[in-house]
């Protein structure tokens, strides 16, 4: 199994919509680890790891988001191969 590593950036009408809870069921559903937050710009930002083609759905998912949320931009800011995992879930922090 080839593992990757992510940092994410979604921009637009993200916060207060339910995203970081949507891309936490996202993740976790496709056995994810990492982290997801709001930033103080109004973004959502986050990092996950895992099984490469597992990224990759997380990846299109980020661009959809919840329901009532406005996508206007996804940027993956890094994206790498790993060795090893660096948590052991996925979370969303403060």
């Amino acid at each position: 199994m080839a593992l990757k590593s992510i940092e994410f950036s979604v921009s637009g009408l993200v916060q207060g919509v339910g995203y970081r809870y949507f891309v936490k069921g996202v993740a976790r559903a496709e056995g994810l680890v990492g982290w997801v937050k709001n930033d103080p710009a109004g973004h959502v930002i986050g990092m996950a790891q895992g099984d490469g083609t597992a990224v990759e759905t997380l990846k299109r998912e980020l661009s959809i988001g919840p329901q009532h949320a406005k996508v206007t931009k996804v940027e993956v800011k890094s994206e790498t191969s790993i060795d090893r995992l660096q948590f052991s879930s996925f979370n969303i922090t403060y």
